[in-house]
């Protein structure tokens, strides 16, 4: 099997198959990569079992096989080689001979045979979707993903489709981030899956800012992703997500506008000072007035009276600051809502010019 590439072409499909691969493996072959060639066609998957991506590249005279490299050696030498290079890969039985210009590699393969791959989805519901509006679902929500809680089907994204609707939620069970967006859709009936917190990154990571579409694939037990040379398939996270509508505030009696920028720059200052644990910040309400107050253990503070538009009950509550700050950085709108009842119950932001994208906090004791 010989193939014949330019470093530039293969350098890109490279990086996203390791990105998948995981630096430690209980099986070897799972460190490779497995490269296919057919009908002058490069296919390059990389997988963990969970998640796998395919990449096609066009080449031109080589002859047709399979194989399996070492995929970080392999990324770590075609990055080190010269812009513009070509490369030419030969493989001989249990070895691989890489040659480029006078630098010449030798690497150890694996049979092509043993490489794992994905299921075929079973009677897929499939649609289209707009790169932008998904990246934006996903942009807006995955940063409230739970990290290795217990309650495993919160350490993902969840994904509703409904009649020309896609919802996006995502929630550590302390804040809550939802998205939603029109777009041509018919499921039958609702449908929701959550979608893994690795699987997610890897999608926001392929998607770009256009508005030409991409395929989605669901079926019970995985979703695809289809690009015009790339292959994205993830398994799902079996369980059932919390009812997110339950979780959203219907109805609060006060509300906060306020510019979203001063708001994030006024609570940034605050926090230099917060606890790098609990970061949990004080804000006093009264008339047109903010005032967000900071302690920790070595007895510094820090306080920041904000101008607001605010005519409500005066009353206190406490929030940890970081949830507050990466709510106001997803909001994209120059002015910003904080609604809230009492010190007892959570807030909701979102920002004036976007009511589909809606953040919730949950209050601290402070």
């Amino acid at each position: 099997m010989k193939i014949s590439i330019s470093r530039d072409a293969i350098l890109t499909p490279l990086q996203m198959a390791n990105n998948v691969i995981e630096r430690r493996q209980t099986l070897p072959i799972l460190s490779n990569v497995l490269m296919s060639v057919k009908d002058n066609t490069l296919s390059l998957t990389g997988t963990d079992l969970e998640v796998e991506i395919i990449n096609h590249c066009a080449i031109e005279n080589n002859e047709d096989g399979e194989t399996t490299l070492p995929a970080r050696k392999l990324l770590d030498i075609c990055k080190a080689l010269p812009e513009g290079s070509n490369i030419e890969i030969l493989i001989d039985q249990e070895r691989a001979v890489l040659k480029s210009g006078r630098s010449r590699f030798t690497l150890s393969t694996l049979s092509a045979t043993e490489f794992p791959s994905i299921d075929a989805l079973i009677s897929p519901f499939e649609f289209n979707v707009p790169q932008k509006t998904f990246k934006k679902l996903i942009d807006q929500t995955q940063f409230c993903m739970a990290q290795q809680d217990v309650r495993y089907y919160l350490n993902g994204l969840m994904l509703e489709l409904s009649n020309n609707q896609m919802i996006a939620v995502a929630t550590d069970g302390h804040r809550l981030a939802f998205c939603q967006a029109e777009i041509d859709l018919n499921p039958g009936e609702t449908r929701q899956v959550i979608v893994p917190r690795k699987a997610v990154n890897e999608i926001s990571r392929l998607l770009e800012e256009s508005d030409e579409s991409v395929k989605v694939s669901l079926s019970e037990n995985h979703i695809r992703i289809s690009f015009s040379e790339v292959i994205f398939t993830s398994k799902l996270i079996d369980g059932k997500f919390p009812d997110y509508q339950q979780v959203i505030p219907q109805k609060c009696d006060n509300e906060v506008k306020s510019s979203r920028d001063n708001l994030y720059q006024s609570f940034h200052r605050t926090s230099v000072l917060s606890n790098e644990k609990y970061r949990g910040m004080r804000l006093q309400l009264s008339e047109n007035q903010l005032q967000a107050t900071v302690h920790n253990p070595e007895q510094d503070e820090a306080e920041e009276v904000i101008e607001v538009n605010y005519s409500g009950d005066e009353f206190e509550i406490g929030f940890n600051v970081a949830y507050l700050l990466d709510a106001l950085s997803a909001i994209k709108s120059e002015e910003v809502v904080m609604q809230l009842t009492d010190s007892n119950h959570s807030c909701l932001l979102f920002g004036t010019d976007d009511v589909n994208s809606k953040y919730v906090v949950m209050p601290m004791r402070l």
